[in-house]
Formats: C-alpha cells, sequence, structure tokens
C-alpha cells in the first residue's frame, strides 16, 4: 500500500510509530547529500574566537621593552618566564604548547592588528570583526556567511559551515542561503534510534516508498530524509573508527576541537569550523585568570594540530584566532586591564608563513593610551579568502578591496 502523504509527513515530524527526525538529526544533516569518500582537495578553516578582548601584551609579550614593565607594574610577565620567540618579544609562559608549534613551523603571530577608529564596546566591536562592516544599521551577513552563499554550492552537500557549542551562533557565519548549524555535541551527528533498527528502517521506507504525484514538498522531504540517514551512517561510522595517539587535555576547547578533528577526518566537506573561548573581559586580578585561559587555547590548538599531522591532513586545515580587541597599555587599579585596540591574531597548521609577522606596536606611540595597529584584520581575511579558500572577489564580502597580508605559506 502507498504512503500517503500525510501518513509520511507524519511519521517525518514525529507521529507515534516513529521516532520524530527534528530533534534528533541536525537541521544540517537533512540538507547534506550522501557524498561519500574524503575530499582532500578542499582546505578547511577553523576558527576559534577569544571572546572578552584579549590582552595581547602579556599574550606576546614585548619583555625587551622597559615601557611594558612602567605600565605592567604588577602584571608584567617577568622576562626570565617569557618563552622567547626573538631578543625582543616572547609567548606568556602559559603557551609552550604554541611555542613549540613556532618553532616546528606551524605557527605563525600577526602582530598590531585591528581597524580604523576603534570601537572599545564587545558588542560593536565584535560585529565590526564578524560583518567587515560599521554603521548605525546592524548588518545581517557575516563576512564567512557571504563567502558561503557564494561557494556552498562546492561543499559536497555537507553543512558548509559548522559551529560548535553552546552560546549563539556567531554572526560571521550569518548567511543569505548557505546553513550553518550550530551543534553542542558530536551525540547531534546521529539518528537517536534507541538501538532499535525497526525504527530506522520504518524511516527508511517511509522515505523510500513511491508515491504517485508527490509535490515539490514531499520530494524534498524524502530526499532529505534519506540524505539525512545515509550522512548520518556515514559520519558515525568513520567516528566509531576514529583512532589518535594525541592525548587532548580534558578542557571544553580541546574537546571541541577533538571532534572537529573526528569531522574533517570523517570526510566531511564542510570547509569552516567555528568554535569560541569566553572569558577573556579581564578588568580584574587578571594574572591567573588569563594564565588558564591561555594554556587551554594553547593546549588545545596544539592537540589540535598535532592530531590533523597524525591524520593526514596538516597541509589542508588552517586554524585563525581573533579577539574583538586588545587591552589598554597601562593597567588599572584593580590589577586588570580595560577595553583597548590592537593585538596579535594567531595562525596555526601546516601551511602558514610561521613566525612572526609584522612588527609589535611601539609602546611609546600611542593612540588614547592604546597601541596603534598597522595591519587591517581585513587584510588578513582577504588572505584566508584568497590564498587558502581560493576565493578571489574578496571585495563583496569584505566591504572593500583590501591588500592580502603575507601569511599562508
Amino acid at each position: 500500500m502507498l504512503t500517503t502523504r500525510r501518513r509520511f509527513l507524519q511519521t517525518a515530524a514525529g507521529g507515534s510509530a516513529l521516532v520524530s527526525l527534528s530533534p534528533l538529526v541536525p537541521n544540517f544533516l537533512l540538507e547534506a547529500s550522501a557524498a561519500q569518500g574524503k575530499r582532500d582537495g578542499d582546505n578547511v578553516l577553523v576558527v576559534v574566537q577569544l571572546s572578552g578582548g584579549n590582552d595581547g601584551l602579556n599574550t606576546i609579550v614585548p619583555f625587551a621593552d622597559d615601557e611594558y614593565y612602567r605600565n605592567r607594574y604588577t602584571l608584567g610577565v617577568g622576562r626570565g618566564q617569557v618563552l622567547k620567540i626573538d631578543d625582543r618579544v616572547g609567548f606568556h609562559p602559559a603557551m609552550t604548547g604554541c611555542a613549540e608549534l613556532l618553532e616546528a613551523g606551524q605557527f605563525s603571530v600577526i602582530q598590531g592588528v585591528g581597524y580604523p577608529n576603534p570601537n572599545r564596546s564587545h558588542f560593536e566591536s565584535m560585529d565590526i570583526w564578524h560583518t567587515c562592516r560599521r554603521g548605525e544599521r546592524r548588518e545581517p551577513l557575516g563576512w564567512l556567511g557571504r563567502y558561503l552563499d557564494t561557494a556552498a554550492a562546492r561543499a559536497g552537500g555537507d553543512a558548509p559551515g559548522l559551529h560548535f557549542g553552546a552560546e549563539k551562533q556567531p554572526l560571521a557565519l550569518a548567511a543569505a542561503v548557505a546553513h550553518s548549524p550550530s551543534v553542542q555535541s558530536i551525540d547531534r551527528f546521529r539518528l537517536d534510534d534507541r538501538g532499535n533498527r525497526q525504527v530506522r528502517d520504518a524511516i527508511e521506507h517511509a522515505a523510500n516508498a513511491k508515491r504517485d504525484n508527490a509535490d515539490d514538498l514531499l520530494r524534498f522531504l524524502q530526499a532529505s530524509t534519506t540524505t539525512a540517514l545515509a550522512s548520518s551512517e556515514r559520519v558515525q561510522e568513520a567516528i566509531g573508527s576514529y583512532q589518535t595517539p594525541i592525548d587532548y587535555p580534558g578542557t571544553a576547547l580541546a574537546q571541541k576541537l577533538r571532534t572537529v578533528a573526528q569531522l574533517i577526518d570523517a570526510g566531511m566537506t564542510t570547509r569552516i569550523y567555528y568554535v569560541s573561548l569566553d572569558g577573556f573581559d579581564t578588568h580584574s586580578n587578571q594574572a591567573d585568570a588569563h594564565t588558564g585561559l591561555l594554556s587551554e587555547l594553547s593546549g588545545a590548538v596544539t592537540a589540535f594540530v598535532k592530531d590533523l599531522a597524525h591524520q593526514g591532513h596538516a597541509e589542508r586545515v588552517l586554524v585563525m584566532t581573533f579577539s574583538e580587541f586588545g587591552r589598554r597599555v597601562k593597567e588599572n587599579a584593580s590589577q586588570g586591564t580595560d577595553h583597548g585596540a590592537a593585538a596579535p591574531m594567531f595562525l596555526a597548521g601546516g601551511r602558514v608563513r610561521a613566525g612572526l609577522v609584522g612588527d609589535h606596536p611601539s609602546l611609546n606611540d600611542l593612540e588614547d593610551g592604546d597601541l596603534k595597529f598597522h595591519t587591517d584584520f581585513r587584510q588578513v581575511y582577504a588572505a584566508l579568502l584568497r590564498d587558502w579558500l581560493g576565493f578571489s572577489a574578496t571585495a563583496p564580502i569584505l566591504g572593500d578591496e583590501f591588500q592580502p597580508a603575507s601569511v599562508v605559506g
């Protein structure tokens, strides 16, 4: 007997005989194709957002400059503690992993990044970084969303972008067409049939049943359901066989990146992965909190890059970190730092321009007590779009023409 449209919609949407697809299978699987195998030719960008305004001065420490210690009289990282990059600057001592990656040619420090007329509001500055636009009217689309709108057709059917985390999806991924879902855990990548094969069989039967005069909605639901099942099985099989000798830290960021590594190795054609680490708004008692955050960042990124190398993906995956602004040069009365401007960005992976890119901003030539930027963040974005993602028409995405920074090898 042919399954009726109403019956199919009921079962697909959660009728009594079948579990509901919508809360158990994420939308991106419902939209994915059943593409098989790995797409090693497609580079992947992993964005790590440092929310709150990371203190760049205590991240990349200008230990050779006495002006640093005059302004950081309690927060200054001692010269003997700094993990030296050259004879002028070095990593915070909590960033041993990043120092190892730099030594191995897999880590880049882009110094003095910012934008003209800096905004010191968390929300407005983050919006500027996310959209590459500023103005009275909030821009609804993000820079990555604009890119994905143009490139989604090349993504092979899987979600073109993917955000991991419980926080609100970043505006950077907002798109007109390309849907980049947010998920909290790897468990969202499967159909929860409670171990009952009859549930899956029933859904497959409903999706594959022949129907006369099916309308577009019904055909879409059938195709989406079939694709969801095929994609979820493919991902779960690959994840089930995933093994790595790399010992990831037990931190939240490390576990997110471990999941990203699993999905990359599973052959997902997703081009953009996005994760966040919050807590960088260090207005008071900064030292210990900042040390913990930098340790979490360094440990997670280091394990991730090493895992990618072990799995054979180091040459096609790049990690980018950014924060909405740096902190002021002079520490405040609460042994913390207030909202500033220019700060470093980091890139990690097998094909970055390793080492220091650009000079450290002067501590004697400030603007309103803040470091002056010399590299516009959109120059870094332009390089990633052109030299990493293979997309040369950057002006519509970034709002103007920007000379790409030399950051990708």
